[in-house]
């Protein structure tokens, strides 16, 4: 027989509180404890949590996403808190007479950091410059912005973004 062993941590306890709002989680005392004794395990953190679905599916595209199309301008592309998939494509719609920058920056409303760069320094034939395809996951905390920055008439950015989970983490469902 196994010898059972209780636990005092507070981190412990508001983890099972916020994860298992009823069992325990609103007020009522519990204690948690450890045991020698060997027990099988069900994970049941996703139903707990209450999200049944697999990470892929939650991360998947729906009509909500939200498209973005910039054209010789600075726009603003996300300014909500949070983490955000932003994915798509950058490059030039014809040829390029000089030299042009071309970015996507998370910018605090001062300074831009710069995420993903272009610049495009030649001319092209008709065809133009190849297009860059991006897809990344970004988190903005408050004050922050996602802003896209074309420089020519002929630069293009173009994509969609949907949140993935709030500020704190909670995943957002498609």
């Amino acid at each position: 027989m196994g010898s059972e062993y209780f636990i005092n941590s507070q981190d412990l306890e508001d983890k099972v509180r916020k994860l298992l709002p009823t069992q325990g989680g609103a007020g009522a005392g519990f204690d948690l404890s450890a045991s020698t004794q060997i027990i099988p395990i069900i994970d049941l953190t996703e139903s707990a949590e209450g999200s049944n679905l697999r990470q892929d599916l939650q991360s998947s595209l729906s009509y909500s996403v939200t498209a973005f199309s910039v054209l010789n301008a600075t726009t603003t592309i996300i300014n909500n808190t949070g983490y955000w998939r932003v994915f798509g494509t950058m490059g030039t719609e014809t040829s390029a007479s000089s030299p042009s920058d071309i970015n996507i920056s998370i910018s605090d409303g001062t300074t831009n950091k710069i995420i993903l760069d272009g610049r495009v320094v030649t001319t092209f034939g008709s065809g133009g410059a190849p297009v860059i395809p991006f897809d990344f996951i970004v988190y903005l905390k408050a004050g922050e912005s996602l802003i896209a920055i074309s420089g020519a008439t002929v630069l293009a950015i173009r994509g969609c973004t949907r949140q993935l989970a709030d500020i704190d983490g909670e995943l957002v469902n498609p």
